[in-house]
């Protein structure tokens, strides 16, 4: 019973781990005690705490973190190809030599 309850855990867990996050350590200025903004690492650009945006590598943040805006996918038929949408943020998958028909995805990781 125990070990069943183990396992359901880590199963529970698994999809949890396919995301690609990281923590965006916070950088303390004595001379600026209040923090109003912070800058988002890839733009430069500045956002008030406690937004939330998506940056130019597809990247959804907030002033503590970022998480991966997009899913990879990592099962497909063999004959397709997957092919990223940088200014959708996306993953298409489609036939290697047809491009107008797409494939299904049987699984991906990420978002």
């Amino acid at each position: 019973m125990k070990y069943s309850a183990l396992v359901l855990l880590l199963c529970a867990l698994l999809p949890l781990s396919n995301a690609y996050c990281y923590v965006k350590p916070v950088k303390y200025d004595p001379d600026q005690p209040l923090r109003t903004h912070c800058q988002d690492d890839v733009d430069k650009t500045w956002h008030p705490i406690g937004s939330k945006w998506r940056n130019s590598e597809c990247m959804d943040c907030t002033c503590d973190s970022c998480c991966s805006g997009f899913s990879i996918p990592r099962s497909f038929p063999d004959d397709c190809v997957s092919v990223f949408k940088p200014e959708e943020c996306v993953y298409v998958v489609h036939k290697r030599d047809d491009p107008s028909v797409e494939c299904p995805i049987y699984g991906a990781v990420g978002k």
